[in-house]
């Protein structure tokens, strides 16, 4: 048999066992509740949802506004997007991330956190 189909069973065989043992720690995590969170924008959403959030003064007149509520930054702590390329700064002690999500309007929204060791203080919400 020739290199080049020895290579292609070799990788179709590597693809289908790879689809199998992330369905497999899938279906496991869930019965178990346990999330399947390896890469970067996951771990660090759920790392900044793990920690005892403080608003800022800018942040709570953005929620007084009313066009943006506390369930849409939670959601967005759930399914945004970190910009890393303006995140993981130190910042007063602690380090800065942006998040980019949506409000329950599809509205976008940039959120600024501060990420210290203990807890998190959640900065200012814009508009996009």
């Amino acid at each position: 048999m020739k290199f080049q189909f020895r290579l292609a069973y070799y990788l179709f065989g590597l693809f289908l066992g790879a689809i199998f043992v992330i369905w497999f720690l899938k279906a496991k995590a869930n019965d178990k509740g346990v999330e399947f969170c390896y890469l970067p924008n996951c771990r660090v959403l759920k790392d900044l949802r793990s920690k005892s959030l403080d608003i800022d003064t800018l942040a709570k007149k953005s929620l007084s506004e009313k066009w943006v509520t506390m369930e849409d930054v939670k959601e967005s702590l759930r399914y945004g997007d970190v910009d890393f390329d303006k995140s993981n700064e130190p910042y007063r002690k602690g380090k800065i991330y942006v998040i980019e999500g949506k409000t329950a309007n599809n509205e976008e929204i940039t959120i600024t956190m501060v990420n210290y060791t203990n807890k998190v203080l959640l900065e200012k919400i814009e508009k996009k």
